[in-house]
């Protein structure tokens, strides 16, 4: 591989992981927000949930949760930590539940990721 190809190689790698984390909250404010009695939410399926999911969260599918989150959070001020399998369900989420009025709705990103926030190992 030629030394500009190499180069390339490595900007597109980092504009990669940083469009990858556009949108999601640290890992200090997730835990913080977590150890003070946030939702964790994971919007996968019902199939994927049911297939493994952290005991912390509640499902809400990202396809149907402008239905289904007014019956899981009732304040609308209340911190919701969304995750999904990568992360862009879950960003999607979290832009309906702002349109919606829910102030404090946040990306963790990927199930790995958000396994790490609520835990401390890594997946």
């Amino acid at each position: 591989m030629s030394t500009i190809g190499f180069i390339a190689a490595v900007i597109l790698s980092i504009f990669y992981i940083v469009y990858k984390r556009k949108g999601q909250l640290s890992v200090k404010k997730a835990r913080e927000y977590f150890n003070n009695g946030a939702i964790v939410v994971d919007v996968r399926s019902k199939a994927e949930y049911d297939a493994g999911h952290l005991s912390q969260a509640v499902n809400a599918p990202v396809d149907t949760i402008a239905g289904t989150i007014a019956g899981i959070v009732y304040d609308r001020t209340k911190v919701v930590l969304l995750h999904c399998q990568n992360g862009g369900r879950s960003q999607k989420a979290a832009d309906r539940l702002k349109a919606m009025g829910y102030r404090n709705a946040y990306n963790l990103g990927s199930y790995g990721r958000a396994f790490y926030i609520l835990t401390g190992r890594k997946f």
